[in-house]
């Protein structure tokens, strides 16, 4: 079985959510249990978050997500063309935050990777970030 859905959003903190309900909504058709849903809510999140916060810095832009079921797989990307990653590993440690003075955490790529069973970050200053990830649902 495969399918998939895309969608584009505007980056604002209230379309967070909604990107949430969507993803979760989508993975259903793998009948997920509550922990995979929770998980995939919460990697969205963080993802949609960062999107927000630091490739816009809180400016305007757009988020496109994308999820995409194959077999057992679910797979969610979220991209963004903001201001891009310099340095992917250092942004990937625990704890690290370009946005100090907003009283970030630095956990959110340690979340989408304890989350989700395989994570892919590509970013180029300036052109944008892409988190590509995916879970097998045991449902």
């Amino acid at each position: 079985m495969t399918n998939q859905m895309s969608m584009e959003f505007d980056s604002k903190s209230e379309n967070e959510s909604f990107a949430r309900v969507v993803a979760a909504s989508f993975a259903t058709q793998l009948n997920p249990n509550l922990e995979e849903i929770d998980d995939i809510k919460t990697v969205v999140s963080e993802a949609v978050t960062n999107s927000i916060i630091h490739g816009y810095q809180m400016g305007e832009g757009k988020i496109f997500m994308e999820c995409k079921i194959e077999g057992n797989d679910f797979h969610i990307t979220i991209m963004d063309k903001g201001v891009g990653i310099g340095n992917v590993e250092q942004a990937m440690e625990p704890m690290f935050t370009t946005r100090p003075e907003l009283e970030r955490s630095g956990m959110g790529f340690i979340f989408m990777k304890t989350l989700m069973d395989d994570i892919e970050v590509i970013s180029e200053p300036d052109i944008g970030t892409t988190v590509k990830m995916s879970k097998r649902i045991y449902g």
